[in-house]
């Protein structure tokens, strides 16, 4: 499955912003990373395939909301009380099969290319 993110851009610091990662057919569980300058690849939230279960990164927790369409094969994610330390390349991934905490990847069938954040202050 080809996954491709959108919805990056510039904002400011409180700021709120949406991307999407639509997938180019049916998926199970999707995750959302990040990856800031000069730091590795970091979780910030996945989602079962039903909707029904998401998990999140401790640092994202209260502030992002993951959400999907499975009509329109899309997930979504709702960043919201955007922080500096949010700036990152946002990129959405396809799980196997479900989502894993010590996923590896080998756990993972596809990414989406990355779309920017930047928040500035």
């Amino acid at each position: 499955v080809q996954l491709q993110a959108s919805g990056g851009g510039a904002v400011q610091a409180g700021d709120s912003l949406t991307l999407s990662c639509a997938a180019s057919g049916r998926t199970y569980d999707m995750g959302w990373f990040r990856r800031a300058p000069g730091r590795e690849r970091e979780f910030v939230a996945a989602i079962s395939w039903n909707g029904g279960s998401t998990y999140y990164g401790n640092s994202v927790k209260g502030r992002f909301t993951i959400s999907r369409d499975n009509a329109k094969n899309t997930v979504y994610l709702h960043l919201s009380t955007l922080k500096l330390e949010d700036t990152a390349v946002y990129s959405c991934a396809a799980y196997r099969h479900s989502y894993s905490p010590w996923a590896s990847e080998a756990d993972f069938r596809s990414w989406g290319q990355g779309t920017l954040v930047t928040v500035s202050s």
